[in-house]
């Protein structure tokens, strides 16, 4: 594999809290869980940030989002994403986090593209209403500062083409406080679609004085080191990338120490990355469960999605990959995962190439008479959702 050369970069500083290498898990619905937090974190350093948490949710002490808020006993800095569109809720919310030691970091959702958020003015759509956005990002930064929990904003670069805010939204967030603010190279009319536009991140980098994560197209290793070379980013944000591939994460922290190793593993280690992946989330929902059987068959149901994404690339016939992703015990799939080859090479011919989600532009969805007004702060009527994770 062809490597680049490793930029001279300082560990990323989000407030008190230190990461090396400067790469951080974007959250994801269904996905970044304590187990597959975990896994991830087993392979390299960086921040990983769970399930996305709805503000409102959090205020009404929802019982499922407050099992979505667990960390591991050694996950430092605990990295909590929140969603919110009202001032007072997301500082209430806020307040909540600090007060009950919930997480050590806070990052603000403005970054979701997809037509239930947008249209009711949340997400992606929110930045373009620019004091609402100001006055949220400082609700959330004044209740949380005098903990010294910090707050971070990820956004897209705005609606549209024609409705750009990210430079302006930057600021805004830089102006409220905030300890980085992170930019995914797209818009939400983009969706997954296309090219990440990394330009546009040069640009927020050199517009700003806290630092800028970018976010768009890491699909490997080298492709983190070539947007901070060409964009000057103090850190990147992996999210797609890493599906089915948590070995993702010891690729960037060799290429960030310099180092041109890179995991290229045979189908024989995958299963077993495959099986510890199962193990942690079986770990996972056994607790709190009434019973372990209830956890094993609820961990291994959650572990279903990923299986595609494991096996993308590989000879693998249609019957065992159907096989495995309808598992409901471990013996299961230890039963399984002996059928497959294990001397088979990894499918060099699936590196760079997009994974998880991909679509094509469409359409953002917002309120009546959304872009008349960037100026009116009032609070989206029903934008707030009470079901976290996305």
């Amino acid at each position: 594999m062809t490597t680049t050369t490793a930029p001279v970069l300082r560990p990323l500083t989000i407030g008190r809290h230190q990461a090396w290498p400067p790469v951080v898990l974007a959250p994801m619905a269904g996905i970044t869980n304590v187990g597959f937090r975990q896994l991830c974190r087993e392979q390299g350093g960086g921040i990983y940030v769970c399930e996305m948490i709805t503000t409102v949710a959090l205020v009404e002490r929802n019982p499922k989002t407050l099992r979505m808020i667990a960390f591991g006993e050694d996950e430092s800095p605990r990295s909590l994403q929140l969603y919110g569109t009202d001032p007072e809720i997301t500082a209430a919310a806020v307040r909540i986090v600090v007060e009950k030691d919930l997480a050590d970091h806070i990052d603000l959702n403005f970054g979701c593209p997809v037509p239930k958020v947008t249209r009711k003015g949340g997400g992606s759509a929110l930045p373009w209403r620019r004091r609402l956005f100001a006055r949220l990002v400082k609700a959330a930064v004044d209740a949380a500062s005098p903990a010294g929990v910090p707050v971070t904003v990820k956004m897209r670069k705005g609606i549209d083409d024609d409705h750009l805010t990210y430079v302006e939204a930057g600021l805004a967030a830089q102006d409220a406080g905030v300890a980085a603010v992170a930019l995914h190279g797209r818009t939400a009319a983009q969706r997954y679609s296309g090219t990440a536009d990394w330009d546009a991140i040069a640009t927020l980098k050199a517009a700003l004085d806290v630092p800028v994560l970018g976010n768009g197209d890491i699909w490997e290793a080298d492709d983190a080191l070539r947007m901070v070379a060409h964009t000057g980013v103090d850190g990147v944000v992996v999210g797609r990338g890493c599906l089915g591939r948590p070995w993702l994460f010891a690729d960037l922290e060799a290429a960030f120490n310099g180092s041109p190793e890179r995991r290229l593993p045979t189908l024989g280690e995958v299963a077993a990355t495959m099986r510890r992946h199962a193990e942690l989330l079986v770990e996972q929902f056994t607790v709190g469960a009434r019973n372990a059987a209830r956890g094993e068959r609820d961990g291994c149901t959650d572990f279903r999605k990923h299986v595609a994404w494991y096996l993308k690339g590989f000879p693998v016939g249609s019957e065992l990959r159907r096989s495995l992703a309808m598992i409901e015990s471990l013996a299961q799939l230890d039963d399984l995962l002996g059928k497959l080859d294990p001397a088979v090479p990894f499918p060099v011919e699936t590196l760079g190439q997009p994974r998880g989600r991909t679509n094509s532009p469409g359409k953002v969805f917002l309120p009546d008479g959304w872009l008349a007004s960037r100026d009116d702060d009032t609070v989206p009527e029903g934008a707030e959702l009470d079901d976290s994770g996305g």
